[in-house]
């Protein structure tokens, strides 16, 4: 069983939305709603440092589902429409969707909404008809920055690829294991992955 993840190098991503507008742009996501959002953390006075320019820390975070390991939104749903796959993706099954949203009420990440027109629940599914066919997430292959990396979990996140066909390891700055972080786990156990080096992660706050 695979575990499909992205893994964002938070130090490359300039928040130039790019990831976000792309996946609006391929999986038809409606105006006013994202599978792909892009916060800006910051500034942070630097630890030790007098919190005035240029003495402080920025950086962007890419929030999109996390296809938890232990996800939240499929223990409640009663359906059956939000399910897991062998590929440790989160995936709904709209013709079993009801629209009850009790899965965008579970997920703490708050990444699902209702789409009014179809009343049914949508997120990222993680490009899963682009996935199918040995590409890349749209929001990784549009990613100008190099920022933005997919790949299997299980393999480790070096092996991960990128727009121009590199793995991780192979382009980015070396990064140690401290230097890894997710988003806050309340049981479900997120598998996004962010690299984040030489400033403090306030991915939870």
């Amino acid at each position: 069983m695979a575990r499909y993840s992205i893994v964002t190098d938070l130090n490359r991503c300039v928040g130039c939305l790019a990831c976000s507008v792309a996946c609006k742009a391929v999986n038809g996501v409606p105006v006013g709603s994202f599978w792909n959002k892009t916060l800006r953390i910051g500034p942070n006075p630097k630890e030790g440092g007098s919190g005035q320019w240029p003495d402080v820390d920025l950086y962007f975070l890419t929030v999109s589902c996390q296809h938890c390991a232990e996800p939240a939104c499929v223990n409640v749903c009663p359906t059956g429409a939000s399910h897991k796959l062998a590929d440790g993706t989160v995936q709904i099954d709209k013709s079993k969707c009801i629209g009850c949203q009790f899965c965008a009420m579970a997920c703490p990440y708050g990444v699902r909404y209702l789409n009014e027109e179809e009343r049914v629940v949508e997120k990222c599914t993680l490009c899963e008809q682009r996935v199918a066919q040995g590409e890349l997430p749209q929001c990784v292959s549009q990613c100008g920055g190099m920022a933005r990396w997919f790949g299997d979990l299980d393999e480790g996140i070096e092996a991960f690829r990128g727009a121009r066909g590199e793995t991780l390891g192979e382009f980015c700055e070396p990064f140690e294991d401290a230097d890894v972080h997710a988003l806050p786990d309340v049981g479900n156990v997120p598998e996004g992955r962010y690299i984040l080096r030489r400033m403090a992660w306030k991915g939870g706050e």
